[in-house]
């Protein structure tokens, strides 16, 4: 009769084939489940809600915001498309919306050159839109806690009506009807505010122009 294995050994094999249970439960079967599960409930959120153009090309994501910009002939100077609605500004990185460095600026109210900046981007937005200074909302020329906030204000959407509408040969009315479409509402009716799609806007703005 083969003699028993002493006690420790017993409870180090024990525990071994425990963790080797719970390394198949927990790091293989229960990942391919809920990935399965989420692949075919929720497959555009588990692949990162991509926001697709007409042609079928993915042009970013409905959840992580993005510049619209131009580049000039000379390519030395890059600037805000006057075609598009324009997101609110972003510290996520050096050109902003990297959500590798997902931030805010976190300049406080003692920081000397805060008044400076936003007075400055104040006034550029202004006269870019062609609006008084009074006009511009506050998620103009601030960004959000993450950076990457891909939504803006039905204010600030509404400052770059006439400005995107003259741009692209457009009625007011036309623009500020595809504004009010892509608006959503509080989330639950109470929660957050009033918000607009910026990038599925500018989709629809391109298809229309």
């Amino acid at each position: 009769m083969a003699k028993p294995l002493p006690t420790p050994v017993r409870n180090h094999l024990t525990g071994l084939r425990i963790l080797l249970l719970f390394t198949v439960l927990c790091g293989l079967a229960y990942p391919l489940a809920i990935t399965g599960i989420s692949q075919v409930a929720f497959s555009n959120q588990a692949n990162g809600s991509l926001v697709k153009d007409g042609h079928g090309k993915v042009v970013g994501s409905s959840l992580i915001g993005q510049n619209f910009t131009v580049t000039s002939a000379d390519g030395k100077t890059v600037s805000p498309d006057p075609k598009l609605f324009q997101s609110r500004p972003s510290a996520a990185g050096t050109n902003g919306y990297d959500p590798t460095a997902s931030g805010g600026t976190n300049k406080g109210t003692n920081d000397a050159g805060l008044v400076t900046t936003y007075t400055q981007l104040k006034s550029d937005i202004a006269t870019f839109n062609h609006v008084a200074e009074s006009q511009v909302p506050a998620d103009a020329i601030t960004s959000s806690g993450s950076g990457l906030d891909p939504d803006i204000s039905p204010a600030y959407a509404g400052i770059q009506v006439d400005r995107v509408a003259q741009a692209n040969h457009l009625t007011d009315a036309q623009v500020q009807a595809l504004v009010a479409t892509y608006t959503q509402g509080r989330t639950l009716g109470f929660l957050g505010e009033p918000r607009v799609d910026v990038l599925n806007l500018n989709i629809a703005l391109t298809k229309l122009g």
